[in-house]
């Protein structure tokens, strides 16, 4: 019985920690209208026949396979497929050039391939400092595409590469991660938009 209790206060604690983080997203009006301008471009881009692609390591790397999945199936609207790729998908390609190459190249060598102007290009490090997901969103601004991060609270070195940086006001990876995906729904949502 003491385990139990130990444990129900457990959750509820975890279960505050992400309603605070949320709070504190609510009460950003930088990072709400930033959400919302992704969001356009998001539009923007898809709208004009453009592509999305999404990346992140770890945890990061099956939030960006949730996302794409929502853009290319449905999230809540009935509408054809969106072009939303998640480089994190294709084992051969990333042990090929992770190790031809290095593992900093993984998602740049892809985008070398794929990308062009007027694409989105979406990198998720809680940390902002991924060397991986860095360099990849290098590449993209070389290459006109815009480029957004999904990061923690201090948007690491992310903050001034990305076009746009959403910084989600924790420090916590769990949190953090937790919030990527509330971010990655309303996105799709805005995208999907008649």
């Amino acid at each position: 019985m003491t385990d139990q209790l130990e444990f129900t206060s457990l959750v509820a604690d975890r279960i505050r920690d992400n309603v605070a983080v949320k709070d504190a997203m609510l009460r950003s009006p930088a990072l709400l209208g930033m959400v919302a301008k992704v969001g356009g471009e998001l539009r923007r881009c898809l709208q004009g026949g453009r592509r999305v692609y999404i990346f992140g390591n770890g945890g990061s790397a099956s939030d960006a396979q949730h996302i794409a999945a929502e853009f290319s199936g449905r999230y809540l609207r009935e509408r054809p497929g969106l072009p939303c790729i998640a480089l994190t998908t294709n084992i051969s390609a990333l042990t090929a050039i992770g190790n031809d190459y290095s593992f900093e190249a993984v998602f740049s060598r892809q985008l070398e391939g794929f990308v062009e102007s007027g694409d989105v290009v979406i990198g998720i490090s809680t940390s902002g400092n991924s060397a991986n997901v860095v360099r990849a969103l290098e590449y993209a601004n070389s290459k006109g595409a815009c480029s957004v991060a999904l990061t923690g609270q201090s948007g690491g070195k992310l903050k001034a590469i990305a076009n746009y940086c959403l910084c989600v006001p924790s420090d916590q990876t769990p949190r953090i991660q937790e919030a990527h995906i509330l971010l990655g729904h309303i996105l799709c949502e805005i995208a999907e938009e008649p």
